[in-house]
This record gives structure tokens, sequence and C-alpha cells, in this order.
């Protein structure tokens, strides 16, 4: 599920990271490791594990796409064309290398199960020395990896699959915004125009089928005024968009590797319900974002994604390298769409396949599991040996079936910390941008209505794109849910508390 993205940039915010170490606290996040875990994970990343049946892959021309900062890659790709159709290869890491099934390093995992990212600090699942260094899938090293061949026919369609184990080797780690520029200008070689077209017929095959994938965009917390903050955004790149379909790819092809096999866990999520639809439509009329009637979520989102938007517009919207922009009021509504994607979780299986049903991935309508970001998530270390077993009609590894019933609880958990810290964090940031502002009024829309209490509820800005509490008192009638409402600041932190309002 696509999560909210918070940065702060610019500014050392002590008052701000002094809030979010709280959060952290709070929440039993911690960068930190035990000293055992340190110690086996020291000692893995200097002597991996022997795996079996490994081919030498590093032939391969293989890269990754990560922008500035971003933590260690764990996958690389290389497509290619082939007669009728196109060949993609994507290398995962290969964690088994360097986590021992019941040691510390292992029990660690299964206690944090997601990295979690806050504004500030990243917690990671795994301990730097493998998840920035060994494990990863750094430029021109040898890696262990779980590589996957995906044969696609002309129209984007998945054909074939296939996984095994390999070492490769990274040719570069390419930052969007240059390959954008690239592909932008003609000068691309084919590999990465090869990316552009394989992502391009993915976005329409999931089009088709009545799926959407969210390009959440990433909020940045400047300095702003003295001693204020503010929001600013920035929006995938086409080409992200276009190396996600590649992953998102690899997911439904595991998820029918692994139904075929008998065994295994996907990525499940139940339909939206109505009334989460109606108010992302309130939200989308407080934010000017149009939704014409009778257009569905999916076309709206669609609407408002950057690979598919026209070039550059009108000054004060967020550039792309591409050219493309998006204003920050749909960037924010974009953000709430994600609160829309909520609700997914984990089935396992073992011999017995659930109904069609029941592993359904709704957003995305189709087969769907998690196995393409093993450095961030517990699960995909088990997909992935899932996956090898399947493709080589092998019976999974006994440490991997034992381990199956209690996954999805063990990610429910580590997602419910992950869930909490987003929601803290996005909290602190509403507050922040509030702050110094106590007694302005703004013009806003009201997007909730508690149902207890009907001059309650939530009231969303368009300018700033933040939203807070509005009160309206004991002795009124109500709130104007799905209407206009004129409002005062009435508190903004410091703290977590959302911002309150009051009709003015």
């Amino acid at each position: 599920m696509p999560r909210r993205s918070l940065h702060l940039s610019g500014t050392d915010g002590a008052g701000l990271r002094a809030a979010l170490g709280d959060l952290r606290a709070e929440l039993g996040l911690s960068a930190a490791f035990p000293p055992a875990v340190l110690a086996e994970a020291e000692q893995a990343a200097a002597h991996p594990r022997p795996l079996p049946n490994g081919v030498d892959a590093t032939d391969l021309p293989l890269f990754t796409l990560a922008p500035p900062g971003a933590s260690g890659p764990d996958r690389a790709v290389y497509p290619e064309r082939r007669p009728g159709g196109f060949r993609v290869y994507l290398a995962v890491a290969d964690l088994n290398a360097f986590v021992v099934p019941g040691g510390a390093l292992d029990a660690e995992t299964h206690r944090r199960a997601v990295a979690v990212d806050l504004p500030d600090v990243r917690v990671p699942l795994h301990p730097d020395v493998l998840g920035e260094g060994a494990a990863a899938l750094l430029p021109d090293r040898d890696r262990p990896a779980l590589l996957h061949q995906l044969d696609l026919d002309e129209f984007g369609e998945l054909v074939f699959t296939d996984v095994r184990r390999a070492v490769v080797r990274s040719r570069a780690r390419l930052e969007p915004a240059a390959v954008q520029r690239e592909l932008d200008s003609g000068a691309a070689e084919e590999p990465l125009t090869l990316l552009r077209d394989i992502g391009l017929l993915r976005q329409e095959v999931e089009e088709a089928r009545g799926g959407i994938s969210l390009d959440a965009p990433e909020q940045r917390i400047v300095p702003h005024g003295h001693g204020g903050y503010a929001l600013e955004y920035r929006v995938p790149l086409p080409v992200e968009t276009w190396y996600a379909q590649i992953a998102l790819l690899t997911g439904t092809a595991a998820a029918g590797l692994m139904l075929a096999a008998g065994t295994g866990i996907l990525r499940t999520r139940p339909a939206a319900p109505d009334g989460a639809v109606g108010r992302l439509r309130r939200v989308a009329r407080a934010l000017g974002v149009e939704w014409p009637h009778g257009t569905s979520y999916a076309e709206v989102v669609r609407s408002q994604s950057p690979a598919r938007r026209a070039p550059a517009g009108p000054a004060g919207e967020v550039p792309t390298a591409a050219g493309t922009a998006v204003p920050p009021h749909h960037a924010a509504f974009l953000l709430e769409c994600t609160g829309l994607l909520r609700g997914a979780g984990y089935t396992a299986f073992d011999g017995d396949p659930p109904g069609p049903a029941a592993v359904r991935h709704a957003a995305l309508a189709d087969d769907y599991a998690h196995c393409t970001a093993p450095l961030r998530r517990l699960v995909d270390r088990y997909t992935g040996e899932l996956c090898l077993a399947a493709a080589e009609g092998a019976e999974p590894p006994e440490w991997v079936r034992a381990a199956l019933p209690a996954l999805p609880a063990e990610m429910a958990r580590g997602a419910a910390r992950a869930d909490a810290a987003e929601r803290g964090a996005a909290d602190l940031v509403r507050t922040a941008v509030l702050r110094g502002r106590v007694g302005e009024v703004f013009d806003g829309w009201v997007v909730d209505v508690h149902p207890d209490t009907p001059t309650r509820g939530t009231v969303q800005l368009r300018e700033p794109a933040v939203s807070g509490l509005v009160d309206a008192g004991p002795h009124a009638s109500g709130l104007p849910l799905g209407g206009p409402l004129r409002v005062r600041l009435a508190a903004a932190g410091p703290g977590r508390t959302p911002p309150r309002f009051t009709p003015a």
C-alpha cells in the first residue's frame, strides 16, 4: 500500500525532531539494534551463507533506479526484446544468504516486520551493514539474488515466468531525473526506452482489468517565515511509475506461481467501502480537484498521475524533471487517496489455495504478492523462497512452511506500528505548518461529521492543503457536510493533536 512520504528539508527542525523522537519512543520504534543482532549481521555480511543451485548471471547488465538519498536497493532490472514481445529480468536481493532461520537477526526482523520511514529518521528492518551494504544490490558488486524472468507478449501481457537463485552484478544506480531527461530528449538507450514502453503497456493492462496503482507524492517540510514551516511536494516522475510497474508485474507473477503450487502468502485487500469513496469526493471538492459525475475513483486518480498528465502547467504547480506538473492541492488529494487503500492484509495457505474472492487485491484487480522489497518487508523473504520452490517444482523449505501461519499477524502488527507512525507524523506536520497562525481565518470544506456529535467534524483547507478538527460548539445546529465553511484556527500544537478550528 502506498504510504505518505514525509521528509524534513533545509532546516534542523529541532522542535519537530524532538516531537518525532517522542513519537518513535511511544511506538517502540528504534533505528538501533541489539548487540547480538548487530554481531550476527556483521558476521553474515563478512561471510554470507553459500546457497545451493545458484547460477552466474553477472553478465546481465542490470540497473537500479533510485532518487538521491534512497535506501539500499533491493531490486535491479534489465528489459530486452524477444520474438513476439519482451523479456524482463528482475533481480531481488536474497536475504537468505545472510539471515539464519532461528537466529537473533531472524527474530529481530520478525519483531519489526517492516521498515518505517519518518520525516527525520528511517527505522530499518535490517542493520545497515546488510540493508545498505552486503545485501543491497549496489553497483559493481557481486550479490546473491533471486532472479525473476518475466516474458511478455507484444501487448504487455505475461506469458511465462521463472525464478532461480543467482549471483548478479548491477551495472549502475541511476537517478530518475537524469533518466527522465534522457527519455524526453530522445537520447536514452534501448534498455531505458524498453522500461518506458513496457511500463506504459503494463499501465494499459492494469487499466483494462480495472486496477489502479497510486503515485503518492513525497511531502517535504521546509522553513517558512520566522520559525514556521511549509509543505512542498515531490511527485513521482513517469519513469518511476514505469519502474514500479515492473515490481507490480513481478508480484502478480509470484501470486500465480504460489497459487499453482498450492503454498504461499498473498497480499489481499477488500474493496473500499462506499462511505470512504464519498469522503474522498468531498476532499476532492474541497481541494478543487475535478471529479465529473459518473467518473470512477480509479479514473480520477489516473487523471492526477504525473505519468499521464499533460506537460507543464501554470505557475505555482510542482514541476518534475520531465516538465509535467501537479498543483500542490492535487498532490494533497493523492495523499488522501492513500487512505482509501487501507485495509490490506495477507492470506497464507498451504495445500488448500483459497478461492478467488479471498485472495484478490481489489485495488489492483488481480492476485498479487509482496516479493520485491525484502530489505523493507519481512514477508518478501518468504515469498521469494516459495516462488523459487514453485518454479522448480520442489517442496518449500520446512522453515518457510513453519513460519507461514504466523506471518499474516506479524505483518499486521508491523503495519499497525507503521500506520500509527504515519498518522502521528502527519498530525505533527499539520500542527507545524499552522504554528503561529492561531486566530487566522481560512476557507475550508467539511469532509467529515462526527456521527454522534453533528457539530464536530473535519475541515479540509485548500491553502495550506491541510486538514483539522472543527467544532461549531454546543449551540450550533450542525456542520454542513460536503459544504464550504470559513473557519478560524483555534489551536495548533505543540504536540500531535491535530489543529483545531471553529466556524469564523
